[in-house]
């Protein structure tokens, strides 16, 4: 009867994910369907109306979308300042966290305590002085500027999550490597950057949705021809208003990649969250 009341409660559990999966992809069904009208069914009818005509269904919205160059342009920043603060963020972190980790230094210790404090400090508490400092040197409105915001704000986080998970390696493992004449570099990238690789997949997955979804510091930091996707929406929004054959598809295609991009990684994004729960 036991192994009856656990089937039935591992069924109800399945239902219920099903359910919640269901409605947590209501929003994105909705705005792919709405990219994919006309703007006058848009105006008409609710998206849902789309399952019942699928005579509605039309790739001009997209077409119109590639020949609006402002939102094209935007979305190749988004690329160029997504890309670069990602790399980077996971590059140094990485190196970083291995220092901090398995190398001895005069005020270790203190140097990553004053690392993980910065975790605490908001963004809206530097925008104003860093965009005076990018100002004063000729970094404010480029896309390099935004690269630096991001990766500067992003490695406390990245050193103080790779410290953590590069320390709980076996120290026999290290030393092993050390005594057949591996040196620090060749150690890093032989021995613990293989054994990392879930930490630094997951690093790399919330970096990247950080900074491909972030509109406050490009707000602040772009200026017109530097601007990334989700300020041109919000600009044509501003502008235009009722351009929701723009609007829909660029929004969709904003949503859509990082969502690829997390599928894609998603068993190594899991297995990072799964390690650093059991350490």
């Amino acid at each position: 009867m036991s192994w009856l009341l656990e089937k039935i409660n591992a069924g109800l559990v399945r239902v219920f994910l099903i359910v919640v999966a269901l409605f947590w992809l209501v929003p994105t069904i909705g705005l792919l369907a709405s990219s994919l009208r006309s703007p006058e069914d848009m105006s008409a009818s609710g998206w849902w109306q789309v399952f019942g005509k699928p005579s509605q269904l039309t790739f001009e919205s997209y077409q119109k979308l590639l020949e609006n160059g402002d939102i094209t342009s935007s979305l190749w920043n988004t690329v160029l300042i997504t890309v670069p603060a990602t790399i980077l963020v996971v590059i140094i972190g990485a190196l970083a966290g291995y220092a901090f980790a398995w190398m001895e230094f005069p005020g270790r210790d203190w140097w990553f305590l004053i690392v993980v404090s910065l975790l605490v400090v908001p963004v809206q508490v530097a925008l104003i002085p860093i965009a005076e400092l990018f100002g004063k040197i000729g970094l404010f409105g480029t896309i390099f500027g935004v690269i630096l915001f991001h990766v500067g704000f992003g490695l406390p986080f990245a050193v103080f999550l790779l410290r953590n998970f590069f320390a709980e390696i076996p120290r026999e493992l290290l030393e092993a490597a050390r005594l057949d004449g591996a040196g620090e570099l060749r150690l890093f990238t032989r021995v613990v950057m293989p054994l990392g690789g879930p930490a630094i997949a997951s690093l790399g997955i919330f970096q990247f949705l950080w900074v491909w979804n972030d509109m406050l510091v490009a707000l602040v930091f772009t200026k017109s021809g530097t601007q990334p996707i989700t300020v041109a929406l919000q600009t044509q929004v501003r502008q235009f208003g009722n351009n929701v054959d723009v609007l829909a598809p660029g929004a969709f295609i904003s949503m859509v990649i990082p969502l690829a991009v997390f599928f894609a990684f998603q068993r190594q994004f899991v297995s990072g969250v799964m390690a650093g729960a059991v350490k």
